[in-house]
């Protein structure tokens, strides 16, 4: 596999303004192994394997066990997650197949027993930073494999 295009270098503004809202999203008080959960979720739905990699590495360097993420994809199934996690992992769902579910009122209340409503954006800026990455690291064939995670936070 070949990458399509080294993005961060030929448009350095491009990489600088999704880690402007990267940053937001890390300072948003929202627990990082719940983001964690939410950015693999999404790239599951999304097909990006570069944020699969990337992610999933992340969670387990922050002691994530390998049967959550295994499940993550039938979480609905199984007794692995938290309220909480479940509420976000709906609104992650529901946000990133926007075309098609339009966020349902049922999922908008889910969230809304878990999450505050500067949680629920929070948690919705972080849906859609994921879903911008995904983006990015689809359409330029972003190489997965070489990522490697930083001391856990």
């Amino acid at each position: 596999m070949q990458s399509r295009m080294e993005y961060p270098k030929v448009a350095p503004g491009v990489s600088q303004a999704m880690s402007q809202l990267e940053r937001q999203v890390r300072e948003s008080g929202l627990e990082a192994p719940l983001l964690d959960l939410v950015k693999t979720r999404a790239s599951q739905i999304n097909g990006c394997a570069f944020c699969l990699d990337m992610h999933t590495k992340d969670a387990r360097a922050r002691g994530e066990t390998e049967q959550r993420l295994y499940a993550l994809s039938a979480w609905r199934e199984t007794p692995f997650y938290t309220d909480r996690e479940r509420a976000a992992l709906a609104w992650t769902e529901a946000v990133t197949l926007v075309a098609e579910t339009h966020v349902p009122d049922d999922v908008y209340k889910q969230a809304r027993a878990q999450f505050s409503e500067e949680e629920l954006a929070n948690l919705t800026l972080a849906i859609i930073a994921i879903n911008g990455w995904n983006r990015l690291a689809i359409s330029f064939r972003t190489v997965p494999g070489t990522y490697q995670p930083r001391k856990a936070e």
